[in-house]
């Protein structure tokens, strides 16, 4: 499963990936909120956005220092 993640980021364009950085902070940072004020049904959904954006973060930085 991380292959198929690995080759989706890599066949994105930098602006794709960029704006799924942003896409992916948004609906994590609502997702905290709703889970502040009521607690959601999936909490590990919060994990796995992190993840998702470090990801993100990760091929962004790879392709700046390529």
């Amino acid at each position: 499963m991380a292959k198929n993640i690995k080759q989706d980021l890599t066949a994105m364009s930098d602006d794709d990936l960029q704006n799924e950085i942003l896409d992916n902070q948004t609906r994590l940072q609502k997702m905290k909120f709703s889970h502040a004020i009521t607690p959601i049904e999936n909490p590990l959904s919060i994990r796995d956005a992190r993840r998702k954006i470090a990801q993100l973060k990760t091929e962004q930085h790879r392709r700046a220092l390529n």
